[in-house]
């Protein structure tokens, strides 16, 4: 049982991490992306989009709560 518990303790950090945002948008955004492409739109751009946005708004975020300018 031990050995299970720490399976998912490891993919839940790893998965999750410092930042649940993250996490929620890229689940988000693989959502829209999939309901777009099953509707017939080309959205291959929609993901690496999505990922630069949340990443600069993460690091804007730490910088800002850090007090670093």
């Amino acid at each position: 049982m031990r050995y299970i518990v720490a399976f998912f303790a490891f993919w839940y950090d790893f998965i999750i991490g410092d930042d649940w945002t993250v996490a929620a948008g890229v689940v988000v955004a693989l959502i829209v992306t999939g309901l777009l492409v099953l509707a017939g739109f080309t959205v291959w751009w929609l993901m690496p989009l999505v990922v630069l946005v949340l990443l600069g708004a993460s690091v804007q975020r730490v910088a800002r709560a850090t007090g670093a300018q």
